[in-house]
């Protein structure tokens, strides 16, 4: 016990070295998160809820973001990371460690997941370094501006892209971010918010994108169409040439947008993508909506836009404009809730709630902005209402992380409430697995007695997909779509103390 107290110990004094050097102020574990819920496509698939639930620390220098993500005990343990000040290229350098894959030109959001980047204080400018997110889910940036990001020139980050995404992305919210260039691809920038191959459920809402030549892109070619269900609400696009956005593929829905001087081209639906444009004000702009620059198309559903001083060109070749008298070419479906500003108050709307250091100020669908609700994560769980039938993991197997001396994963699909599974620190998890495909629709998370509420946020994943199933903030039960797997795993993402789970209860409905 004395040797483990010294390596604490030597551990403590090692990060608050790596502290000092980098501008990192570590915080004690903390429920805080972003301000308010993710909204849209963002919420579905598990949701998106970043770092909750997690450590929360303080960063003024890139380095020291990347710092924090490094200094975790896994890729995937929650962390909130408030930023400060401004970041650049003279205070960003490459951070190693098990948990993070980083760079010394772009803030570095790899191979991770459960993370908030959110601005605080006075406010933090991301000046000329683009926020990188490759091979992620589950990430929350918030109140932030990123600006003058090149691809050409110097100084050199993120191929000239604000914030990109790329390669196997889930479930991220963008919210009340400024997002801004000076200029085109000829000065040396690209997009302000690209997402591309395989890209999915990300939402981008109260911001501000201006003064460039490209918006932003879903789907990096005609043959990328692995991305989709992206939403775009309440924000300000203004000054932009064209892409706003070009989609390819999937679906994107845009409601109470505010499109002001698109010169080109603006929402550009092509390859077979489907656009639902709802209660949108397009305003001194031209070409807003169609397909644009290809014979193949794209489709889009419109729905109580207003179209003030807008200009549309002829239909001619590889051009398609969707005016002047826009209407429906497909239909879409949308699987979440959402409330409509009219669009003759958008504009306003828009201007009073939009862009970083606006007071993360949102509406209620009656056009009166208002203060964000506290986060409340949305919580599943209902411990009065156990699901009822057979019991699946008795007589399965199971497995799972590293587990505390004296615990066994097989205790939780014994029956028995007596015996239980700890992970050897204060988050884990243990997965129940079949020899063949079972169907599983709720589960039952059944704490030790005594241990009642100690788990404060976990996930429930589909083991062979990666897939989130569900997620909460305390154990219990929990019903999802009925999904057929071999194994299914409950992860432990922040506790008060160490977890004892008792039984880990499946059931196919």
């Amino acid at each position: 016990m004395k040797r483990s107290a010294a390596l604490r110990f030597h551990a403590t004094l090692a990060t608050t070295a790596l502290a000092a050097a980098t501008g990192l102020v570590v915080a004690m574990p903390s429920a805080s998160a972003a301000t308010g819920s993710a909204t849209g496509y963002a919420t579905q698939n598990g949701g998106t809820t970043g770092g909750a639930g997690g450590q929360t620390v303080r960063a003024t220098t890139g380095t020291a973001i990347h710092a924090a993500l490094c200094n975790r005990a896994s890729s995937s343990t929650p962390i909130t990371i408030e930023v400060q000040g401004t970041i650049n290229h003279g205070n960003t350098s490459k951070v190693s460690g098990g948990s993070c894959n980083t760079a010394a030109d772009k803030i570095e959001l790899k191979q991770i997941s459960n993370v908030t980047i959110v601005g605080v204080g006075s406010g933090v400018v991301f000046d000329q370094l683009g926020i990188h997110i490759r091979e992620a889910r589950n990430i929350i940036i918030q109140n932030v501006t990123v600006r003058n990001v090149k691809k050409s020139g110097s100084p050199l980050s993120n191929g000239g892209d604000a914030i990109g995404m790329e390669t196997d992305v889930r479930n991220v919210w963008v919210d009340h971010v400024t997002l801004e260039a000076s200029g085109g691809e000829s000065e040396g920038y690209d997009g302000l918010f690209d997402m591309k191959d395989n890209t999915q459920y990300v939402t981008l809402s109260y911001s501000t994108l201006r003064n460039s030549g490209r918006g932003g892109l879903i789907g990096s070619s005609e043959s990328d169409r692995s991305n989709g269900n992206i939403t775009f609400h309440h924000n300000l696009y203004e000054n932009i040439d064209s892409r706003a956005p070009l989609l390819r593929g999937g679906i994107a829905h845009m409601y109470n947008n505010h499109y002001k001087r698109l010169n080109d081209s603006g929402i550009n639906s092509r390859a077979g993508a489907r656009a639902k444009v709802d209660n949108n004000y397009f305003q001194d702009s031209k070409d807003v909506l169609g397909t644009f620059y290809t014979s193949e198309a794209g489709y889009w559903q419109v729905s109580g836009n207003i179209f003030d001083n807008v200009t549309w060109s002829s239909r001619s070749g590889d051009n398609q404009p969707a005016g002047p008298d826009p209407t429906s070419n497909t239909s879409v479906s949308i699987p979440y809730s959402y409330k409509l500003d009219a669009a003759n108050c958008v504009p306003d709307v828009v201007n009073r709630t939009a862009g970083a250091n606006k007071g993360l100020k949102v509406s209620d669908g009656n056009c009166t902005p208002q203060n964000p609700t506290p986060t409340d994560p949305t919580d599943p769980t209902d411990p009065t209402d156990p699901p009822t039938g057979t019991n699946l993991s008795l007589g399965a197997g199971a497995d799972g992380s590293s587990k505390a001396g004296g615990t066994s994963y097989g205790n939780v699909i014994d029956g028995n409430l007596g015996t239980y599974w700890s992970p050897s620190g204060s988050t884990g998890s243990v997965s129940v697995k079949w020899s063949s495909d079972a169907t599983v629709s709720k589960v039952n998370i059944r704490e030790a007695s005594g241990s009642e509420g100690t788990v404060r946020s976990w996930r429930l994943l589909n083991h062979d997909t990666g897939a989130v199933l569900a997620s909460g903030s305390s154990a219990g039960a929990v019903s999802f779509a009925r999904t057929s797997l071999r194994k299914i795993t409950f992860e432990v993402t922040g506790a008060s103390g160490t977890p004892r789970i008792a039984e880990f209860e499946t059931y196919s409905g």
